[in-house]
């Protein structure tokens, strides 16, 4: 039986825990967006959201509290929450009989727990041992759609990346600290041509130096070897996605002043020769891959695809390439993948989990 709808025809009983965020809210219009069979929606969040009113298709929902919520006769459960909460509620709904859907961190490296693209390892969803499906990070997200096909047909040994992630990344804390700087940066503005450090910034609670008409290549705290959490999970997330346990990866993780849409700047070497009209070829046909000439987040933000461009040999090592990437780091990487996870499962599954 095709994924996308139950087996009585009637939709699944879906919920959302983290409906009040940007992702959560992002969820609601793509499941609205790609026609996804709702039998009945409920939304969790908070404690001190709960109560909150959110409008779905003509009706009000009242948001519920998830850490007081009975998940009982839920089918799917999308969450966006962050990963204490994923990693203290998850399994809870996951007992209760649902497929639970993560954004977080907290499932990721879990090897119970596939970590899924569903244009590129979508058969990692045949087990679910723990009932939870983990999303990847943003970032690696972006990068996958083109990686898994070049993986696919020339083998990737090696990977150095540097990454243009945008403050949407950070949450709406993340947006609001880009803002008022910016605004301070622009009541200042005679001075910050010839002296930024003249300009009042307000602190910055984020990250450790102000980000509006900045970068800052320390994105999150350094957890090993000099590279910090979120190099970390490129990482490690780039070699379970791509099934390749022994891939070199170095990246460096940097924040712009950007709003949204995460670019990476990739350079890959193969097992194989792969020349960059081969490598377009490839791209051209796959899925969630538009070739772009100068690919970036501005064309990016609300699109589906990924967008690559600037595909060309990378002349310091024997078989490699150098390409960029721009993908918008809300819809593909967080809320979309997540609707498609949901879009790939196998009614009879989700049925058997439920009872």
């Amino acid at each position: 039986m095709s994924a996308g709808s139950d087996s009585n025809g009637q939709g699944f009983n879906v919920g959302i825990v983290g409906a009040t965020g940007l992702v959560g809210g992002l969820m609601l219009s793509i499941l609205a967006e790609r026609n996804f069979p709702i039998a009945s929606l409920r939304l969790f969040a908070s404690a001190r959201s709960a109560g909150k009113v959110l409008d779905w298709q003509g009706t009000d929902i009242i948001v519920e509290d998830a850490a007081a919520a009975d998940g009982a006769g839920l089918d799917i459960v999308f969450f966006s929450a962050g990963g204490t909460t994923s990693r203290e509620l998850a399994p809870v709904f996951a007992a209760a009989g649902a497929i639970v859907i993560d954004n977080s961190s907290a499932w990721r490296n879990d090897p119970e727990v596939p970590l899924v693209v569903a244009e590129v390892n979508p058969t990692a969803i045949a087990s679910l041992p723990k009932g939870i499906i983990a999303n990847p990070n943003c970032t690696t997200m972006a990068a996958m759609p083109a990686l898994g096909p070049l993986h696919e047909a020339a083998g990737i040994q090696r990977l150095v990346i540097s990454t243009y992630q945008a403050m949407s990344g950070g949450g709406l804390a993340g947006v609001e600290e880009l803002e008022s700087q910016a605004r301070a940066a622009g009541e200042g503005s005679s001075s910050l041509a010839h002296d930024s450090a003249a300009v009042d910034f307000p602190a910055s609670r984020n990250w450790p130096v102000p980000i509006a008409y900045n970068v800052i290549p320390m994105n999150y705290e350094v957890v090993e070897d000099g590279y910090t959490e979120e190099e970390i999970k490129l990482r490690n997330e780039s070699r379970r996605i791509l099934n390749a346990p022994d891939l070199l990866v170095s990246g460096t993780c940097v924040r712009v002043p950007v709003y949204t849409g995460h670019s990476l700047s990739i350079n890959a070497t193969f097992e194989r020769e792969i020349s960059p009209e081969q490598a377009l070829d490839i791209l051209s046909d796959a899925p969630g891959v538009v070739i772009a000439e100068i690919p970036n987040p501005l064309d990016a933000t609300g699109q589906d695809p990924v967008f690559v461009g600037r595909i060309r040999k990378d002349p310091t090592v024997e078989h490699g390439l150098a390409l960029f990437v721009s993908g918008d780091n809300l819809r593909k990487g967080a809320a979309l993948n997540a609707v498609q996870i949901a879009e790939l499962l196998d009614p009879e599954i989700i049925k058997q989990a439920s009872h």
